[in-house]
């Protein structure tokens, strides 16, 4: 009676083991098959001449649209990257030219779902142009192709807060820091009989949203050249605000 409740328990064992075993090899992933998949779904190309050249301004604004959209929903192009650098040695035709603030949590090229060759990104505190920026711009367009150019400002950012704040960074030793910031003041004036507080988030989102349209301006009253191709409409210059909650870009 013994031996056989022994043999009755060792096939109970051996049968338990084995179902284990199939439901281990049904639900143990095979790490280089996925990578191989992966690397089968990946974007391998970079823009061409020839793309860059038949886009126009308004197809290339929503296509930044559509990747902000993917960007928003967590849904990112898969690309390969040692790929696309190899090809984007040869050359390069970005579509666009976005002026962001150089603000960490706003990841430009993510936040359009784009990469390797595909935008210029120029950035500096609270998004104002200077004369490099506006250089760069003249660049990226008469000379590289570009179609777009996007100034990005975004909700939350330090320099119009600190701007609307009054901040004396002048006398804390940061004479260049003031220079940046009396860039964004202008807008300010137009508001004297209104607290200025950046706590206030409705009047700093107003802030910002100004600053980004004082920019627009500002680009075309000092470059001629961008000027005369955005009224010729080769190029269009536009603004737009990333919200730091959402993710998601508001084109103005």
């Amino acid at each position: 009676m013994k031996k056989t409740i022994r043999i009755m328990m060792s096939a109970l064992l051996m049968s338990s083991l084995i179902a284990c075993n199939h439901k281990a090899e049904e639900t143990v992933e095979n790490p280089t098959s996925n990578k191989l998949q992966e690397m089968e779904t990946s974007v391998t190309s970079i823009l061409t001449a020839e793309e860059q050249a038949n886009m126009t301004a308004d197809e290339i604004i929503e296509r930044l649209k559509k990747g902000n959209q993917n960007f928003v929903n967590n849904n990112l192009t898969t690309r390969d990257h040692s790929e696309q650098r190899r090809l984007a040695a040869i050359g390069q035709y970005p579509k666009a030219i976005v002026l962001s603030c150089v603000d960490s949590r706003v990841p430009v090229e993510d936040v359009f779902d784009l990469g390797i060759g595909d935008i210029f990104v120029a950035r500096v505190a609270g998004n104002i142009e200077n004369a490099d920026i506006v250089g760069s711009m003249e660049f990226a367009t008469a000379v590289a192709g570009s179609k777009v150019i996007v100034v990005m400002g975004h909700t939350s950012c330090g320099a119009v807060h600190h701007a609307i704040d009054n901040t004396d960074a002048a006398g804390l030793g940061m004479v260049n820091l003031q220079n940046l910031l009396n860039e964004i003041r202008p807008v300010l004036d137009a508001h004297k009989n209104v607290v200025h507080s950046s706590k206030n988030t409705e009047f700093a989102n107003m802030i910002i949203d100004e600053n980004v349209a004082k920019t627009v301006a500002d680009i075309k009253e000092v470059s001629p050249t961008l000027n005369k191709m955005h009224d010729d409409r080769k190029i269009k210059i536009i603004g737009a605000v990333y919200n730091m909650e959402t993710g998601k870009v508001v084109f103005k």
